[in-house]
């Protein structure tokens, strides 16, 4: 009579446990991140620190499913009894905490809230996965000094780095094979004659080429809420062309009446005062395209937040520069920073643009740079 046969083996389940545990935590704060990502990517913590800084978010604790024993045997919600029929209301839930019902402070225990840190590249990844750059087209120019090999011909001499193995071995088999007196060794043979070469030819380098022209009012109406909420845009949207895309080129632009270039820590740090006149930043755009970014060769992104307070008769002159600024883009986004609930003259005269290419944004509050980025990059 045969024995039975028991095989042990370890339930292999168990051995991604942890990891299945860790998935589903990281999958929770990415959850929680997006419910807050309003609030966060304007966290002051953050935009200091150059994203060299982690914060941390509220987040209810995760707990493991497992069966409670009701040593006493009461009903509960759900259980039901013989006299219940359906319909009945079986039970309700009670004493959550003070306020839920207006009678008092709560008895039942409350759920665990702890506090999850989130790394700049945590907020980053999440954000940006929703970004791009629109419209954008294969722009291409030649760039000479990026010149790359294109192995084209093959030839009978040259280095023995460039020898081509696969075209010498088939030409060791034909020599092979047409020989009239076959020898009886049957190893393939090589010989300098079956020897074959890549040649190349050096080809210009053809590379997508994107611009920004990222424009700010640095007039002396731009109060600090205004400068906190654009440098804030401005910030978020300087990592997302760097992390994303490597042939962009960005160039900044500050006005007040006038328009001038500036460097990127100036464009962060300072600030200016004097009048406002948009349309100095739109003419000092157009000639840096007709300088440097010709259309034809590039995809040009001018962005332009300001407060909208405009000296009114610029208003006629900065509609007519920025639909020669929207016809040479592939998108151009104009952002006003308001506290009040009425558009300023500017944002009404840029509104008889119809081209889709231009975006109007506004915002009011600070958890609205979020949706700010997405309309602009999207």
């Amino acid at each position: 009579m045969a024995e039975d046969i028991i095989v042990n083996h370890d339930d292999w389940g168990l051995h991604r446990k942890g990891y299945l545990d860790q998935r589903r935590h990281k999958e929770k704060v990415e959850e929680v991140i997006k419910q807050q990502l309003g609030d966060l990517i304007v966290d002051e913590s953050i935009i200091l620190s150059d994203g060299k800084k982690s914060t941390k978010i509220p987040m209810r604790s995760l707990e493991e499913f497992r069966f409670k024993y009701d040593l006493n045997k009461k009903n509960h919600t759900g259980q039901g009894n013989k006299k219940m029929s359906p319909g009945d209301i079986l039970g309700r839930e009670l004493g959550k905490g003070k306020g839920s019902s207006g009678s008092g402070a709560g008895e039942n225990p409350g759920e665990d809230i702890y506090e999850a840190e989130v790394t700049y590249e945590d907020l980053a990844n999440i954000l940006f996965a929703e970004l791009k750059l629109p419209n954008l087209d294969d722009k291409k120019r030649p760039l000479i000094a990026h010149d790359r090999p294109e192995f084209n011909d093959v030839r009978k001499k040259g280095l023995m780095a460039n020898v081509d193995k696969k075209r010498t071995l088939l030409e060791s088999i034909k020599r092979q094979a047409l020989q009239e007196n076959k020898d009886k060794d049957k190893r393939l043979k090589i010989t300098p004659e079956d020897l074959r070469f890549k040649t190349w030819e050096t080809r210009p380098n053809f590379e997508t080429n994107a611009v920004i022209l990222a424009m700010m009012d640095t007039s002396g109406s731009m109060g600090q809420f205004e400068k906190y909420i654009s440098r804030t845009f401005f910030f978020w949207m300087v990592r997302f062309l760097r992390l994303k895309y490597e042939n962009v080129e960005i160039r900044f632009l500050a006005h007040h009446t006038e328009a001038k270039e500036v460097t990127e820590e100036e464009f962060f740090t300072r600030g200016e005062s004097g009048g406002t006149r948009c349309s100095s930043v739109y003419k000092y755009a157009l000639d840096l395209i007709e300088s440097d970014y010709p259309p034809a060769h590039f995809n040009i992104y001018p962005v332009h937040f300001t407060d909208g307070d405009n000296i009114g008769s610029d208003n006629s002159r900065a509609l007519t520069l920025m639909k020669n600024l929207v016809e040479v883009s592939r998108v151009v986004g104009y952002g006003e920073i308001l506290r009040t609930h009425y558009s300023s003259t500017l944002m009404s005269t840029l509104k008889r643009i119809t081209d889709p290419k231009l975006r109007l944004v506004t915002i009011r509050d600070r958890n609205e740079v979020y949706d700010a980025l997405k309309t602009v990059f999207s």
